[in-house]
């Protein structure tokens, strides 16, 4: 989190007026899913995995099903529906866990959206520190953040999606902030530092001149990292780093060149499975034509399906799970769903005739799956050939995501290896990325964790085997000489971080 001075701009959340009233539940729910799929299709893969969850739920009839009863009994629809999710966000809070905490989040964004609830007040300027309640995620996601200081909200807590994605912007924002808002004075002068969680309100000349100082470091870096953002990314010894983008729907490409990247080093594809129902060959290969296209000619590494965990789809993703994390999740439930597979993986063989593509494993952790996906893919192949339909060639590989696979990587057959970091590391230490109680035991820092990653590069030493590292850790500057020292030299990041990674791996 950056320094920033401003000035306050306190703001509450404007009543709804009555819009709405006479709408149905169904038509409610309908609009709702028109607008998170809207809002969706212009995000990158944080916010589109948020959205996913909303989207998700509106698909699900057992959700649903409670408040077309009350509905039917004579109750309101909007009493009925804000009855239901309020009982929801009840069960979510109690269960204790951070990461529930902020799923209660998203569903009360998800009830205003439903019931017409009022939106942020938009009337703000270069330099504005925004302070109010509470921010949803979809109304973060829609206001113009480029201009602020920075954000301070009296609810939400940094392991929420707000904070999550405030942090993916590089906008400066503070949670739980300690104040009775009505006593705030509006345009009064005021720092926020994100890192610290502070904010001063009519700071002194001293504080002012240091905020100054700590801005213009801050701008400098940013400067130096826009100067490096479309160029290759060489180290200090003149030795080249691949630099690769994480992307989601294609339409958050389309405000970034391609010449900034090496190539996509892994594609989400989870936004297709969000909303009506399962998506068809044909609108798969849509979505992943437009990405290979934009990359023009660099390759595209498509990740199949990793749902389960904190990422359900309805319809596919198991209910009840004790322990999702450790269940039903990604090549498991893909062995599982052979349908939905084989319509995924044809319309990836579809869009390789348009440019080099790469398929990537989501959660292996023994080599019987990489073994059985070569089966399926095989047969993918085979069923295009039999229709007629063109096809072009793909390297399959995996991700190293859990301990086993990073142990033993050099017995598994596959094309290529991806580390996971975010997942490696909370199966490693059994810690819950999203739960600040162990929070410090989460760090990529740790000698287990980079020991595994070490191990990963030396397995694709010895076979020849391309390595590469999504996750955190890649977009973090501070991470990369320690992952340039174990010897990574492909990093897939956030595309808001290329410049800064790029940076730092110049100085390294």
């Amino acid at each position: 989190g950056g320094v920033a001075a401003g000035q306050l701009a306190v703001r509450l959340f404007e009543p709804a007026g009555d819009t709405g009233s006479s709408e149905d539940f169904e038509a409610a729910v309908k609009r709702a899913q028109n607008e998170l799929e809207e809002l969706m299709a212009r995000q990158g893969e944080l916010a589109a995995g948020i959205v996913e969850f909303q989207l998700a739920l509106l698909d699900d009839e057992d959700f649903l099903e409670p408040v077309r009863k009350r509905i039917k009994a004579g109750v309101p629809w909007r009493d009925a529906w804000n009855e239901m999710v309020d009982g929801e966000i009840s069960e979510y809070k109690a269960g204790g866990d951070d990461f529930l905490a902020a799923r209660a989040d998203d569903l009360d964004d998800l009830k205003r959206r439903v019931a017409g609830g009022g939106a942020i007040v938009n009337d703000l300027h270069d330099g504005d520190i925004l302070v109010t309640s509470c921010l949803s995620p979809t109304q973060f996601l829609q206001l113009d953040t480029g201009h602020l200081a920075g954000i301070a909200l009296s609810g939400g807590h940094p392991a929420g999606h707000v904070a999550i994605l405030a942090r993916d912007k590089g906008v400066n924002m503070i949670t739980g902030l300690k104040a009775d808002l009505s006593g705030l004075e509006d345009k009064s002068a005021a720092i926020i530092d994100a890192g610290a969680g502070t904010l001063s309100i009519r700071p002194g000349k001293k504080a002012l001149a240091a905020a100054a100082q700590q801005m213009e470091l801050q701008k400098s870096i940013r400067e130096a990292a826009a100067r490096l953002v479309h160029k290759p990314a060489r180290m200090s010894n003149g030795e080249a780093v691949k630099v690769m983008l994480n992307v989601g729907a294609p339409g958050s490409l389309e405000a970034l060149s391609p010449d900034m990247c090496d190539g996509i080093g892994l594609t989400r594809t989870e936004f297709l499975f969000a909303g009506q129902g399962l998506p068809g060959e044909d609108r798969q290969f849509d979505a992943y034509r437009q990405i290979v296209e934009w990359a023009a000619g660099r390759p595209v590494t498509i990740r199949l399906l990793d749902a389960g965990g904190d990422k359900p789809v309805a319809g596919i993703t198991p209910d009840n799970e004790s322990n999702p994390f450790l269940g039903v999740r990604g090549v498991r439930l893909l062995l599982d769903r052979p349908d939905v597979l084989a319509c995924q993986l044809r319309a990836i063989l579809r869009a390789a005739c348009l440019g080099p593509v790469k398929i990537m494993v989501p959660m292996v952790a023994v080599p019987q799956e990489m073994t059985d996906m070569h089966k399926h893919l095989a047969a993918a192949q085979n069923e295009l050939a039999e229709r007629g339909t063109p096809c072009g060639d793909v390297e399959l590989g995996m991700m190293v995501e859990v301990p086993s696979a990073a142990l033993m990587a050099e017995h598994f057959d596959t094309g290529f290896y991806s580390i996971g970091s975010n997942d490696l590391i909370q199966y490693t230490l059994a810690a819950a990325r999203d739960n600040p109680a162990v929070a410090h035991l989460g760090n990529g820092r740790n000698e287990a964790v980079l020991e595994l990653i070490r191990r990963t590069v030396e397995a694709g030493r010895k076979t020849g085997r391309q390595v590469s590292l999504c996750g955190a850790m890649a977009s973090d500057p501070a991470m990369v000489p320690v992952l340039l020292d174990k010897g990574l030299r492909i990093l897939s990041v956030s595309p808001s971080m290329a410049g800064q990674v790029k940076l730092a791996v110049s100085q390294a």
